[in-house]
């Protein structure tokens, strides 16, 4: 199975989880990139708008195109109880170019199952596996209780 892991990462949790499935795999790994600014508290308030209103941002050329991959797993970080806005983008973008997908989520407070239900609508497909990870269990090093059996049963 040829995979390939993509996410966006404003903080870096989700560079670290995307980072640590694709040494597990191991596959191809490639970071979407806003090209907005979102540093801030403009930034922050800008950004929790656009995911909740579900608006879409221009994101820097992709180099590898996911029509090429068994399976794409895709990362998020949760804004406003939705994707960031860049994997919106992504995620609408490249839609029809999925075989199968599994979802990644990191976050600090709640939202989680919404999170996925508008990542599963925008692609118009169920995930074959999805992965909640807090950012107090990256903090503390405790994530690889989750990994492990995602990046097992994602195989299977």
């Amino acid at each position: 199975m040829k995979a390939l892991v993509v996410y966006y990462s404003k903080s870096g949790n989700t560079r670290e989880i995307g980072q640590n499935i694709a040494r597990e795999i191991p596959c191809d790994i490639e970071e979407i990139y806003d090209t907005q600014n979102r540093s801030g508290i403009i930034g922050y308030i800008k950004s929790a708008y656009q995911a909740n209103r579900g608006k879409l941002t221009t994101i820097k050329p992709m180099e590898k195109d996911p029509s090429n991959y068994d399976l794409v797993i895709v990362g998020t970080p949760i804004w406003a109880s939705r994707p960031a806005v860049a994997v919106t983008t992504y995620l609408t973008e490249n839609k029809d170019k999925f075989k199968d997908v599994a979802f990644f989520v990191t976050y600090g407070g709640s939202g989680l199952k919404k999170t996925i239900q508008t990542m599963e609508k925008i692609i118009g497909t169920k995930p074959v596996q999805t992965m909640g990870i807090r950012a107090k269990e990256i903090e503390n090093k405790t994530c690889d209780c989750k990994i492990d059996p995602f990046v097992r049963d994602i195989g299977n």
